[in-house]
């Protein structure tokens, strides 16, 4: 009977955690779910220079928000790197005693000067032969076969290494640590792993992991290598340059749920129309389908994706949503009755505050320009007395004001969007928000007429009126 399928995760809390992880852990994960199989969630904590708690915690809540969490099924971990060391030496020596390891007491200056001495490049296994054993600054190296070495990647096919061009590489430092490569393979091979999905970068790491596997008779997992992540430039996305956070855009809003949808059409496609939900892309998702291009990571197709999420929420669903982003001062009201209206132009949950603010001041802050653009046509002023001495009449509801101001401007033979541009401004400050009619009903018959009519005691005052 086949093992049950055991993906895995294998992080370093190095730093934030960053988008190209959290789309190969959900490419696992979907797996994972799909064949009823594990994901396995391991920190590879061992650089400890580097590591530090909070960035493991990082990794821990960013895995959450987008849905891979400890009380989920066909979840396991975390498991720590740190704590298999010994498992990893032991590893070390049954290599040595298999004679598919040896020591070298080369230094890294030692290896430089006798390349350039024989005009090759990296270590020529010069001690391949010394019959040395462990000892103090003695390094631990592999003894690359001769031939070559074949992956079978189920994205990339087979992929061919020449073992000619792969050193004798080290496999536990002078200092008695194990090096990456053969701690993870260690890793993987105690934990069960099946299947190693991962980023093209490591596909150079891969031959010589193979080679690990295969000298300790172990079964080699199915490899699979995801392309990597590139800007508009195309160039792979760098924490330095690129915004690749994924708590950064947690916090500027993105909804997990439209994060996870993106992250799962880079480099795969759930059909012609990207935007599912993750049930069908669960079932959906095959490796074989992932392509081998880079995937461009596309921050305007984010946040189109976002909005089309926002735009089908419940307004109590946004609402709530919405709440982490807005002062705490604010009421409930009047920020609930406005969702409806603000909805379709919310690009992230944190653009909700910019978009109701001028309803929780007692004068709102007017954009200068906004006003001088709205004042200069000649029936600015006339019309903005009509309109206040309409709606002191007016049935307030949103309907009945539009009309209102409708019936006004036919009068003037101007638009609606010219006849009711500085309206706008006296209530909301700007040029710019949400519908003007619905926003005047949810502030109120005083409320708005009070700032129409300081707006008009300014325009005179302007104009000498």
């Amino acid at each position: 009977m086949a093992a049950t399928p055991r993906f895995r995760f294998a992080p370093s809390p190095t730093g934030f955690f960053h988008v190209g992880g959290a789309r190969t852990a959900l490419f696992n994960w979907a797996l994972a779910r799909q064949s009823g199989g594990t994901f396995v969630l391991r920190i590879e904590d061992t650089d400890e220079a580097r590591n530090r708690p909070e960035w493991t915690q990082g990794i821990i809540d960013a895995l959450a928000w987008i849905g891979i969490s400890a009380d989920a099924p066909h979840f396991e971990g975390p498991h720590f790197q740190s704590g298999q060391i010994e498992a990893h030496l032991t590893a070390a020596d049954r290599l040595f005693g298999s004679g598919h390891a040896y020591y070298c007491d080369m230094t890294h200056e030692d290896v430089e000067r006798r390349a350039k001495f024989e005009g090759v490049t990296g270590y020529g296994g010069w001690s391949r032969n010394s019959g040395l054993g462990p000892g103090q600054g003695r390094v631990l190296r592999f003894r690359v076969p001769e031939g070559t070495t074949v992956v079978h990647d189920s994205v990339r096919g087979e992929v061919e290494f020449d073992n000619a061009s792969i050193e004798d590489f080290v496999l536990v430092r002078g200092n008695g640590t194990p090096v990456f490569l053969l701690a993870n393979v260690i890793d993987d091979a105690e934990m069960g792993i099946t299947h190693v999905v991962r980023a093209e970068e490591h596909l150079p790491n891969t031959p010589k992991q193979q080679m690990i596997w295969e000298a300790l008779g172990l079964d080699v997992p199915v490899w699979a290598h995801v392309p990597v992540l590139v800007n508009e430039q195309r160039k792979k996305l760098s924490k330095r340059r690129d915004k690749v956070a994924l708590e950064q855009y947690r916090d500027e809003g993105f909804l997990a749920d439209a994060m996870v949808n993106y992250l799962m059409t880079l480099g795969w496609s759930p059909g012609e129309d990207e935007i599912q939900p993750w049930s069908v892309i669960e079932e959906a998702f095959r490796l074989e389908d992932v392509n081998l291009s880079p995937a461009f990571f596309d921050i305007k197709k984010l946040t189109a994706f976002n909005g089309e999420y926002i735009r089908a929420m419940g307004t109590a669903e946004l609402t709530e949503a919405c709440r982490p982003w807005l002062p705490s001062e604010w009421g409930a009201e009047p920020f609930a009755s406005m969702v409806p209206h603000i909805r379709e132009r919310l690009k992230t949950l944190a653009d909700a505050p910019g978009a109701v603010d001028f309803m929780y001041v007692d004068d709102p802050e007017v954009d200068e320009a906004s006003w001088d653009k709205a004042t200069k046509p000649e029936y600015a002023l006339p019309m903005l007395r009509d309109v206040i001495g309409a709606y002191e009449g007016a049935d307030w509801d949103h309907p009945t004001l539009k009309a209102t101001m409708e019936g006004l401007m036919e009068g003037y033979g101007i638009k609606l969007g010219k006849a009711s541009a500085l309206t706008r401004v006296a209530v909301t400050g700007r040029s710019i928000g949400p519908p003007l009619f619905e926003a005047l009903e949810v502030m109120g018959r005083d409320e708005s007429l009070r700032r129409m009519r300081n707006a008009l005691v300014r325009l005179e005052a302007e104009t000498g009126d």
